[in-house]
């Protein structure tokens, strides 16, 4: 390591060790996780951020960089139910989906797959975990749903974004 003249060795390295102190490691707005996620999703990944409450729920829409769009929905208790994203690049599931990617992992690299169902995108269909991905060269999007923390009388038909 090459360190100026009067400069600590350790600066760069306490730099990382600060940025990654203002993220803790559970501010993630992962699916079934907390409003704090949210905010720091939207210092992490999105270059605008804009919150929508509606009757029960909020929406915070977080603009990328690259102009996709990721929605994070929370409900009255601060839990996000529901995440949406659609754009040029896929955000990162892993940290979006949380506990839950595991799931999605699993469910669309079954052993009885097709060589037809290789080619479709991944979906998750069980009683409480709704997860649906789609998308064409340069363009993903995708949906997913905890519906026992969805709002009463939420309509999970308008969280289907368009390409």
């Amino acid at each position: 390591m090459i360190v100026s003249p009067g400069r600590s060795p350790l600066l760069p390295f306490a730099a990382v060790l600060l940025t990654a102190s203002l993220y803790p490691a559970g501010a993630r707005a992962e699916l079934g996780g907390t409003m704090s996620g949210v905010q720091a999703d939207g210092a992490r990944m999105a270059r605008r951020v804009a919150s929508v409450t509606l009757d029960s729920y909020t929406r915070h829409d977080l603009t990328r960089a690259n102009g996709g769009m990721v929605r994070e929905f929370t409900n009255a208790k601060g839990q996000v139910f529901a995440i949406t994203w659609s754009g040029p690049g896929k955000p990162d599931l892993r940290t979006l989906l949380g506990r839950y990617f595991a799931t999605l992992q699993a469910d669309s690299g079954g052993i009885g797959r097709t060589m037809h169902s290789l080619r479709r995108p991944p979906q998750v269909s069980q009683p409480d975990l709704q997860i649906q991905t789609g998308g064409h060269m340069g363009w993903f999007n995708g949906v997913a749903l905890i519906p026992s923390l969805a709002p009463r009388g939420f309509a999970a038909t308008g969280l289907v974004q368009e390409p």
